[in-house]
């Protein structure tokens, strides 16, 4: 665990504050839920609660089963990072932050198409100098909760220069998106 110096003490309602500096680097905002576990030496940890988080198994699984079927990438993200990779190394991709375009799908909730070769489409941190995360179509579909709200994104991508992404990869991707959506609010 990495020391910040930084004390605070729990008031009479059991609240503690977490410095800002914290939030801010842990990308924490207001009202945002948080995990609270206690290891076996006693520690506190607080960890940003992903519903998707709670389905990755199901996810790595719905990922693998469209990655056979269509030859492409797939990825599902949460709202920071990605969290199910099949159809290429899960090294390269996994726990990798959203990219700009991600992040804005998430905030209009629009399934986007992006045809530009050589984009990194969905996520940011991986080996840019390499083609391994290039792509020349990705579809980006939000997986909404029926109260509206944006948790996640489903993602396919190809790597194939002749691949443009189309009605057929939308519909999948949206497909996969809603049936996400539906297990998370079960």
């Amino acid at each position: 665990m990495k020391a910040t110096g930084i004390v605070r003490r729990i008031d009479e309602l059991g609240r503690v504050v977490i410095p800002k500096e914290i939030r801010r680097t842990m990308k924490i905002r207001e009202g945002e839920p948080l995990e609270i576990f206690v290891d076996r030496n006693g520690e506190v940890i607080l960890k940003k609660y992903s519903p998707i988080g709670e389905l990755s198994e199901f996810a790595q699984e719905y990922a693998d089963s469209l990655a056979e079927v269509t030859n492409y990438v797939a990825c599902v993200l949460d709202k920071d990072a990605v969290v199910a990779v099949a159809g290429a190394p899960r090294k390269e991709y996994l726990e990798k932050p959203l990219s700009a375009a991600a992040r804005k799908v998430m905030e209009t909730g629009e399934t986007t198409i992006i045809n530009e070769p050589g984009a990194h489409a969905f996520c940011e941190g991986c080996k840019a100098e390499t083609e391994d995360c290039k792509f020349s179509s990705t579809v980006l579909a939000p997986i909404t909760l029926s109260d509206g709200q944006v948790v996640g994104l489903v993602v396919l991508s190809s790597k194939d220069p002749d691949t443009k992404m189309g009605e057929l990869e939308v519909k999948l991707a949206n497909t996969a998106a809603g049936f996400l959506a539906k297990q998370m609010e079960s």
